[in-house]
């Protein structure tokens, strides 16, 4: 019996000690968790509401978290030959675009369409010009393997890179609790990227009540966008979701500059008449010119022909040259390319149509554009300037 109530004490105070560890572990378990809590204000006009919403659950952000992300993003020996990182086609002081018509990858190799900002990428509804990746976690593993970006022949490649730099895999196990995956190494960079985020602009203390943030041209540029100019029609101004675009894919036929875009249309409009496979139209679209074919290759929708995102305005002065293919050089040239109603062609977006508006009106138009530049970016585009 004695022996009994021995073992019994003995055990409680295994037990009681076991309690009192894991009450300490996890109390500094929490005091980590809100040391790695990431602070982070938002610019005037994003609201905070609409930014939290789209942190997904499963990825949420923390300050390490964040800051392996921006590691990986600036580091070139992700890249097959150590030349390219994806600060190299969105670099931060050119509003995180890169200047050039097509990107510039490995081995000297150009891509064929234009590198968009990824300032507030976070909020649009589909990665990339034809949206074909749905998450930012998804779109920052394809640069890796593109043969024309990063040039890696397989994401196992990328794993192993990232795995034989010495601080990485000791960074990977404090941020995640585990070894390099790919799937850790685009949840790092995207939750880097969702700290991207812009406004801040004249537009944004104009329309928070500051009447003398916009000039007099871009005031009458604004009425120009919302009324004759129809921009407002893919390009919306809405306080609640302020990015001023529809996220839409629409067809402004700028991909019929490409000489070969109908001969491609009328084929992909067979392929899917004869009920052709996904690879068939991905064979397609790897043809000359086919990137033209834009959404259509993700949906095999006849519809989508020559459709791509709507892009944000927001910083659109920073991120010449512009479209898809980055065949206008200034915010002149776009305008006047929707003044004339875009290309004639019968695939065109219908809400699409030439505009009387004089030369006078197409210049406060482009002012309104520039009052849509974020300090912070027009900042770091002076920056570059200076260097140059």
């Amino acid at each position: 019996m004695f022996v009994m109530k021995i073992a019994r004490l003995l055990q409680l105070a295994v037990f009681l000690a076991f309690i009192s560890a894991m009450s300490l572990m996890t109390h500094a378990d929490s005091e980590s968790v809100v040391a790695d809590r990431l602070e982070f204000t938002l610019p005037l006009g994003i609201p905070q509401d609409v930014w939290a919403y789209y942190i997904p659950k499963e990825n949420p952000l923390t300050r390490s978290k964040v800051e392996l992300g921006r590691e990986l993003f600036f580091d070139k020996r992700l890249s097959a030959d150590s030349s390219i990182s994806c600060a190299s086609c969105h670099d931060p002081q050119l509003a995180f675009t890169d200047g050039k018509q097509f990107s510039e990858g490995v081995g000297g190799r150009f891509g064929t369409r234009n590198a968009p900002s990824i300032l507030n990428a976070m909020f649009n509804s589909g990665q990339f010009w034809d949206g074909r990746a749905a998450t930012l976690e998804e779109q920052a593993k394809l640069p890796f393997i593109n043969p024309d970006e990063m040039g890696n022949t397989s994401l196992d490649e990328v794993v192993a890179r990232v795995r034989n730099i010495e601080t990485y895999p000791d960074k990977f196990r404090r941020v995640f609790g585990g070894d390099v995956t790919i799937d850790k190494v685009a949840m790092a960079i995207a939750a880097y990227e969702r700290t991207l985020v812009s406004a801040d602009s004249p537009f944004d203390r104009f329309q928070a009540g500051d009447r003398a943030a916009m000039t007099d041209a871009a005031k009458r540029g604004l009425l120009i966008f919302r009324t004759k100019g129809r921009c407002n029609i893919c390009h919306n101004i809405n306080a609640s979701f302020p990015f001023l675009t529809d996220q839409n894919y629409r067809n402004t036929a700028v991909a019929a500059n490409h000489k070969s875009f109908d001969a491609l249309t009328e084929r992909a409009t067979k392929l899917v008449q004869q009920n052709n496979s996904r690879s068939s139209l991905l064979a397609l679209s790897g043809e000359r010119g086919g990137a033209e074919l834009g959404r259509f290759v993700v949906t095999g929708n006849t519809l989508d022909i020559g459709a791509f995102r709507t892009p944000s305005l927001r910083n659109v002065e920073l991120t010449a040259p512009y479209f898809h293919d980055g065949s206008a050089k200034t915010l002149a040239e776009v305008v006047r390319y929707y003044v004339k109603g875009g290309n004639d062609h019968p695939l065109r977006d219908w809400e699409l149509g030439a505009l009387l508006m004089s030369d006078e009106e197409q210049h406060d138009l482009v002012e309104f554009l520039k009052s849509l530049t974020s300090d912070e970016a027009k900042a770091m585009a002076a920056k570059s300037m200076k260097k140059e």
